[in-house]
Order: structure tokens, then C-alpha cells, then sequence
């Protein structure tokens, strides 16, 4: 039995723009605040690395232009038992070397994925094991019945066997050591598009694969991916006609870039949330001034933090109206999404001034916060609203904000106390969330993105259960549970829903997915 998500609601089907056919080759020149910090396809699960990567690399599954399930390097799958999942895979595919493409080069990269140092373990977590049948035919064993795995494959990418081990490339380019090898700076996919040079955190400079199996329904040959760090030189070089498309808009800008004659704001709702995470498992907190002890382990203290942020007044001033504040970790377009528990806990300041003083800090305490500042839509003037409200009910917070090249090995290292993270479900579905971000840090990617170690045994059973059940209704209750119990014991703090602001010229045609993924192929210059 095959299960289908929710389809996505109409706002988000309205934000996927079309394109069409058009005669004549063309150069696209991408702006981006920050840039993919690796070509290794298995080293860091990021939105923008994903999407990067994911027009030279390819998995099995991927999303067509209305982001529904579609085939890729697969052809056709079905359940052939509880636990198996028969893929037939494409023929006549070869890698950008020319080397073909097989059923062996899917039960390496599973094994590459699953190992040391990837940050993809989630997605081939549930995996027991890739039986080939031949060349171009696998079963898919699953430790337990697994309905979505399909979706949850379409960020499975494959990775040439022969070529991983001619340049040592074997295992993932791990971002919490710093270890790099000849995949960070080098690809070589299925997909339609090659890298030519790289030049990290400059420019990346993409071209055509002329021997691509599928079909480029654009006409962009050359792809230059800009990287311009400060907002206004980026949105100086749209408007001055040096780009093409930047994303993301500083949300201050969109009514500019709208009135200009020549541009265009590409908008819709992201299936991102916002959140904050605390360390729930030490004894003692790295980076704060309470000795001895972890505040975050009370949940006084985690509700006063909670109760001292002001999202509407950081939708008002930070975001421009461009945030949906949100009570639970993923968004009402997301399958399992329950409307009862949509309802936040009041800001209230004295409220959380009163918890702060019966869990024993009466003058609050000191605590770093760790966040980005190339990686969300205002991401550092949101972590300083955040630092501005909890100052305000006595607690003092070091902010460190650095370029995603830094912030990123930390947090995944657990090297923090206190941080700010985003999380898109590539499933559209709750236990993609469930699963790497609200359960227990385990085997198979569980909780890998659980960076504060949040964790209760209930929500770990439920979440397998989940996994494993084909009954909707019963699905759909057990993900409310857990989401209640994870509401009630503050485990993160939800913050928003972001929306997605591109800027383009008027006579550029794309794609807009909704987990913010820009495929190539789509895109049209006329």
C-alpha cells in the first residue's frame, strides 16, 4: 500500500510559478546570501546546499513542479511486503564521467549515507538493507513497515560508486571535523546540470550535462551562483540588472524590487519553521553563568523563555509581516497537522518573570545563543529581538552570530547551549519532523537534529508507530499526541513560519518550491 501525503494547500499551489518552453540557449547569474558549504551530496542537510547539489546530483524520487511525488533515477516502485519496496531504476543513465549508472552505485551511496560524518542518516535511517536483483532492479528491505519511503527518498541521492573510490571520496565530507575531501570541492551526478568551476564562498559556476538522460524543459545553460553576503549590494546588483534572481528579498526591500518595471517578488509560504532549541541533557550548561546546575532541564524555565518572546511583535518589526507565528514544529500544510493545538502560549512577560523565580533564578541567569546570519530570512535581527524580550524579564544573552560556514559544525557538534534552528518536512509529512528533530537522539538518524537532546520515551514510541502506520486516521492521532506532549513539555520553542521572498526579472519563468528549492531545469529566459 502506497500513502499519500495531504496535498498542499492553495496558497502553497499558487506560489509554484510555471515556465515554458523557449528556443535558445541561456546564462542565469544566482544571487544567494550564503553559499553550499560542500558539492558532497551527503554533508550537510540544508536547504540551500540541497538545492544546490540536487541539479548535479539525483535521487530515485523527486518532486515534479507541483511538488508532488514523481519518478527519477527510479522508474517505478511499489510495496511488494510489509518491509520491501521493489525499485525498478532508470536505464541508459550515466554519470557526468560517463561511467553508468547501476543498482550498485544505490547500495553504496546507502551505505555512504548511513555512515560517519553523513547528515542524511535520517533519510536511509529506517533502511535494513539494498538487495540488488540486477543492474537496473532493488528491493528495499525496512527495519519496520515505512508507507512514505518514497517521499522520504527524494533526498537519497546517488553518488558514483567507481568514482568515490578512484578520488578517496568514500565517506561524506563530515562538517562537525572540518574534514574535506576531493567530493567538496569536485561532483560528479546524473543530473542535468555539472559543476565547471568552484570557488567557494565567491561563485560556483554550473553547465549543461549534454549527455543528461532527462529532458531540460528550460533554456538556461550556464547557472553562475552568486554569493553577495550583505543585503543591499544584493539587491543593488538586481536592481542594476547584474543578477538575474537572489533569494532570498530582505523582507524591507520587497516593495521595492515590486515597483521596479522590470523585476518581480516571487511569494508563498515555506514549509520552514523557526525555532529555538535548549540543552536538555547536560548536567551543567557549557556557555552559561548558572554552575552546577542546567536551568533548561526545568520546565519553568523553558516556559519563561517561551512566554518572554514577543512573535508578533518580531512579525511586525523584524519580519515585515512576512512570518506566520506557530505553536507546534511544523506548519498547517504538513500532513498531520492538528488545528486544536495551534494556539500559542500567551506572551506574557510577569509570567515568565514568576517562572523564572519559582524555578530559582529570581535575577535570571546568563546563556549564549547561537545563530546564523546568512541562513534564514533575518535571522540575526531575529535572534536580537529574541536576546531584546528575555533582557527584559532578567535574563542576559550572549549572542554569537556568525556565517553559516561556522555556526553550522557547532551546533551539530552539540557545542552550544542555546540556539536557533530552521526545519523543513521534505516529506510534507509530521514524521519527518518527529522522527531527526523531536525524538530521542538514537540509531538510524533519530534525533539527529535533536541538538539539545530533548527527550521523551512516549514521543520516541509514537513516532516509530507512526512510521509504520498505514491507517490515516490512526496516523493522524498519534501524531497529535505527540505533538501535545511535546507542546507540554516545552521541548523547543516554535517561533514562525517563514515565507519565501525571491526576486527575479520580469522575463525570467521558475519554479518556486515551497521547501525553498529552485530546480534549474525548469527555468526559462526569454
Amino acid at each position: 500500500m502506497k500513502f499519500n501525503p495531504t496535498l498542499l494547500s492553495a496558497a502553497i499551489a499558487a506560489a509554484i510559478g510555471a515556465t515554458s518552453l523557449a528556443a535558445g540557449a541561456a546564462t542565469l547569474r544566482v544571487a544567494n546570501q550564503g553559499d553550499a558549504l560542500s558539492l558532497d551530496p551527503h554533508s550537510l542537510n540544508e536547504s540551500l546546499q540541497i538545492t544546490v547539489t540536487e541539479n548535479v546530483y539525483e535521487a530515485l524520487t523527486t518532486r515534479d513542479r507541483n511538488y508532488k511525488i514523481a519518478p527519477l533515477l527510479a522508474t517505478a516502485w511499489k510495496q511488494t511486503s510489509p518491509t520491501v519496496w521493489h525499485f525498478d531504476l532508470r536505464k541508459n543513465v550515466q554519470f557526468h564521467d560517463g561511467t553508468p549508472f547501476t543498482a550498485d552505485d544505490v547500495i553504496f551511496s546507502y551505505e555512504r549515507a548511513k555512515g560517519d560524518g553523513s547528515d542524511f542518516k535520517s533519510y536511509v535511517g529506517i533502511v535494513k538493507e539494498i538487495k540488488k536483483i540486477n543492474d537496473h532492479s532493488i528491493d528495499v528491505v525496512t527495519n519496520a513497515p515505512f508507507p512514505i519511503l518514497p517521499e522520504l527518498f527524494t533526498h537519497f541521492n546517488i553518488m558514483s560508486k567507481k568514482w568515490c573510490e578512484t578520488n578517496n571520496a568514500t565517506k561524506p565530507v563530515d562538517r562537525r571535523k572540518g574534514i574535506e575531501n576531493a567530493a567538496s570541492f569536485r561532483a560528479n551526478g546524473t543530473g542535468p546540470y555539472r559543476v565547471r568551476e568552484r570557488q567557494p564562498n565567491v561563485r560556483t559556476t554550473f553547465v549543461r550535462n549534454g549527455n543528461y538522460w532527462g529532458k531540460h524543459e528550460g533554456n538556461v545553460d550556464e547557472v553562475i551562483f552568486n554569493v553577495i553576503g550583505n543585503d543591499a549590494t544584493r539587491v543593488a546588483a538586481l536592481v542594476s540588472g547584474e543578477i538575474d534572481v537572489m533569494e532570498p528579498v530582505p523582507v524591507q526591500d520587497v516593495d521595492r524590487i515590486k515597483a521596479a518595471p522590470n523585476l518581480k517578488v516571487l511569494q508563498g509560504p515555506e514549509l520552514r519553521v523557526i525555532f529555538l532549541g535548549m540543552d536538555q541533557k547536560r548536567d551543567e550548561l557549557q556557555f552559561s553563568s548558572v554552575k552546577g546546575k542546567n536551568p533548561f532541564k526545568d520546565k519553568r524555565v523553558r516556559q519563561a523563555f517561551y512566554q518572554a518572546i514577543d512573535v508578533e511583535g518580531i512579525k511586525r518589526t523584524v519580519m515585515r509581516g512576512a512570518s506566520s507565528p506557530i505553536a507546534v514544529m511544523f506548519p498547517a500544510q504538513v500532513n498531520g497537522f492538528a488545528p486544536d493545538l495551534a494556539k500559542r502560549l500567551p506572551f506574557d512577560p510577569e509570567a515568565s518573570k514568576k517562572l523564572l523565580a519559582e524555578a530559582g533564578y529570581p535575577q535570571g541567569f546568563e546563556v549564549t545563543l547561537n545563530c546564523p546570519n546568512d541562513r534564514y530570512v533575518n535571522d540575526g535581527a531575529i535572534c536580537q529581538a529574541v536576546a531584546a524580550n528575555l533582557a527584559r524579564v532578567g535574563v542576559k544573552i550572549k549572542l554569537e552570530v556568525e556565517t553559516k560556514g561556522t555556526y553550522f559544525p557547532k551546533i551539530l557538534r552539540r557545542d552550544t547551549s542555546f540556539y536557533m534552528l530552521g526545519w523543513t518536512s521534505s516529506t510534507v509529512d509530521a514524521h519527518n519532523v518527529l522522527a531527526p528533530i523531536m525524538s530521542s537522539p538514537g540509531e538510524g538518524g533519530r534525533g539527529q537534529f535533536n541538538l539539545g537532546a530533548y527527550s521523551n520515551p512516549k514521543v520516541d514510541e509514537l513516532t516509530e508507530k507512526i512510521g509504520s502506520e498505514t491507517d490515516q486516521k490512526k496516523r493522524n492521532e498519534m501524531i497529535r499526541e505527540a505533538v501535545k506532549i511535546h507542546q507540554d513539555d516545552i521541548g523547543h520553542i516554535p517561533l514562525h513560519q517563514q515565507s519565501l521572498n525571491w526576486g527575479a526579472k520580469k522575463n525570467i519563468e521558475l519554479v518556486q518550491w515551497p521547501d525553498n528549492g529552485m530546480p534549474w531545469k525548469y527555468i526559462t529566459v526569454k
